[in-house]
């Protein structure tokens, strides 16, 4: 299991140069972008696009991870189809081919014969990547491939990709906005149960160097099987606590602090961030991409990710549920949560990745219906969904 998570953070990074290259010029970036069909659209957004890159990295990840482990291809899904038309009306498939070559041939149909800009991709689409991680690499897991099932999310926030905003500030380490939204993820799972067991979560545009003006960017993993958690934090946490390197136990010892932390998606329910703004004041964050909201949670810089509406996907929240579990931590069913009788001692609605939802035709059979929580510390979580419910309830009494 190792060795395949090792290998999800090598593509993941082969995925990253992918991004930050087709980033590189304007005037290519405008040629990668073609509006989806209807049935692929998320209706949250007026207009969604895929772009070349988005394709590409889900197709890169796939055919990796088919060389080399056979047969896991079958159990990738990702969001984005590999069907392209060109200016020519000509429909490509877009698959990753044995050669640099023959790719950079067929990416030349997709770009109507841009020689340049297909080479270059071709290049960086074949390019090896070597990717060392200490704590991973001292580790040997071993789970059935066959029980696998992996959620690809290729280029999450593809609006703020495509807008390319580089100059924007953070608040509190948090960023509203920009191409440090944008977020690479990747979530393997258990295809029995549905539970989350890896996640890798690869932020291609950390910082920029102001001379070169080249990004580098920063990837997080975690592992959660058989009683055996490990997440990339885990040093960060431990020269921070002393001798504690399981987030859950750090989490947890700030339980009954009073303050709270959230981010919350910008179109989020009035209802929910009334209710929000009594129990947070006024430490609410809004941020773009669920990838990226759900990564301020793992990085500790809010408490809660809180998201009322059904236009997440199972590609969105899968990747950051495994490392949120690593950590002690998890994604719930908000809609359930809040339905829930605390005294009943039943465990939290957890969301699982391989049931479709019943009725639902397109990109819906996989949405997250009753909205999510994703959250480090349980015992913070059942205050913080105690203190919002009777907010809620409040308001609705008032009304």
């Amino acid at each position: 299991m190792s060795d395949i998570l090792r290998e999800l953070l090598c593509v993941s990074e082969k995925a990253a140069n992918i991004a930050r290259a087709c980033r590189q010029q304007e005037a290519l970036f405008q040629l990668l972008i073609e509006e989806k069909k209807e049935e692929e659209k998320n209706k949250k957004f007026a207009v969604d696009f895929k772009t070349l890159a988005d394709v590409l990295v889900q197709e890169v990840i796939k055919q990796n991870m088919e060389n080399k482990f056979p047969g896991l291809e079958k159990n990738i899904f990702g969001e984005e189809s590999n069907e392209f038309t060109n200016d020519l009306g000509e429909k490509i498939t877009l698959r990753l081919c044995s050669t640099e070559e023959e790719t950079a041939e067929l990416l030349s149909k997709v770009l109507s014969g841009n020689k340049v800009a297909s080479e270059a991709l071709a290049r960086v689409v074949h390019q090896d990547v070597a990717f060392t991680d200490p704590t991973l690499d001292s580790t040997e897991i071993n789970v059935p491939q066959d029980i696998l099932g992996i959620w690809v999310d290729p280029i999450d926030s593809t609006y703020q990709y495509i807008k390319g905003s580089a100059d924007i500030k953070s608040n509190q380490g948090i960023f509203p906005c920009g191409l440090q939204c944008v977020t690479i993820l990747i979530g393997v799972y258990d295809i029995q149960t549905g539970v989350p067991l890896m996640g890798v979560i690869n932020q291609p545009f950390v910082s920029r160097d102001p001379n070169t003006l080249r990004w580098k960017g920063q990837c997080y993993w975690g592992l959660s099987y058989m009683g055996t958690n490990m997440h990339s934090l885990q040093l960060t946490i431990s020269r921070r606590s002393g001798s504690e390197t399981h987030t859950g136990n750090t989490g947890s010892e700030a339980a009954f602090s009073p303050s709270f932390s959230a981010v919350i998606s910008t179109s989020e329910k009035e209802t929910i961030k009334a209710a929000l703004s009594r129990v947070c004041g006024d430490r609410i964050f809004g941020a773009a991409g669920a990838g990226y909201k759900s990564l301020c949670v793992v990085q500790g810089l809010v408490d809660i990710y809180i998201f009322s509406e059904d236009t997440t996907f199972k590609w969105d929240s899968c990747a950051a549920h495994a490392i949120l579990r690593a950590m002690g931590g998890g994604i719930v069913d908000l809609k359930e949560c809040l339905e829930r009788n605390p005294g009943t001692g039943l465990d939290l609605p957890q969301l699982v990745y391989h049931v479709e939802n019943e009725g639902a035709a397109g990109v819906d059979r996989w949405a997250n219906k009753g909205g999510l929580i994703a959250y480090r510390s349980r015992k913070r979580l059942e205050t913080f969904l105690s203190l919002l419910v009777q907010n809620l309830e409040s308001a609705e009494t008032q009304t």
